[in-house]
């Protein structure tokens, strides 16, 4: 059972992150892509096959195979090399809604991914503390994907 919010503060959430990736524009989004679905893993290096329709009104969800899995959201919208934002519940199965976006610009030698998600609703405290992190590997992992493939 959740337990309801004392105060809205409570019901919101906004993270942000800002990586600096050593790759051109096209090669870091596609990597993101890439790790957004068939290259997305957990921490101990296990796979977390996640599927990604990279169009708009695309869904993202969770594979599990033989038509099971769990639904994250959909592609709300989408620039190739310049932004990607998807809008659902994500993984977490009570009355949420997030939106989750990637934003993409070139500076000097650099791609800068500015990320951010937020999200209101009944989100309790124990998945608060490890969004962050969990976020940061998987834009991290998204880096090294795209640096391995620069030119």
């Amino acid at each position: 059972m959740i337990e309801a919010p004392a105060a809205l503060d409570e019901m919101t959430l906004n993270i942000t992150q800002e990586i600096r990736v050593r790759a051109p524009l096209s090669t870091t989004f596609a990597a993101l892509l890439e790790q957004l679905d068939s290259g997305n893993e957990h921490p101990d290096g296990t796979p977390m096959p996640m599927k990604l329709e990279a169009w708009p009104g695309g869904r993202w969800y969770r594979d599990l195979g033989d038509n099971n899995g769990h639904f994250w959201g959909h592609v709300q919208a989408i620039k190739r090399d310049a932004l990607l934002e998807i809008s659902g519940p994500l993984f977490m199965s009570y009355p949420v809604w997030n939106n989750v976006q990637y934003r993409l610009s070139q500076e000097g030698d650099e791609t800068v991914i500015r990320f951010c998600h937020a999200g209101f609703g009944l989100i309790p405290e124990t998945h608060r503390k490890g969004l962050g992190e969990g976020w940061s590997f998987m834009n991290q992992q998204a880096k090294k994907r795209a640096e391995s493939r620069r030119a």
